[in-house]
């Protein structure tokens, strides 16, 4: 009963944050809620057991991909949506 309680306050959270993540009109915003939507998703493999996908995300997706995006955002200037 508990470990559905909290994989449904994973999922809210999970929902809330990809969707800040769209709507950020600034594109460093945008890049930490990805990093922080990243993140909890690598969080919620952990917690249901699969902690080698885990651990992969964590070092591919959250180290590799949001540094790969702040590095082109610090290069391009980083402007805003129109």
């Amino acid at each position: 009963m508990i470990f559905e309680i909290i994989e449904i306050i994973f999922g809210v959270f999970l929902a809330i944050m990809a969707a800040i993540s769209v709507a950020q009109k600034d594109v460093v915003r945008s890049i930490v809620f990805l990093l922080l939507f990243l993140s909890l998703m690598s969080a919620d493999f952990i917690f249901l057991g699969a902690t080698l996908l885990g651990a992969i995300e964590l070092l591919v997706y959250v180290g590799a991909i949001t540094a790969l995006l702040v590095f082109t955002v610090m290069i391009t200037g980083g402007r805003e949506f129109e």
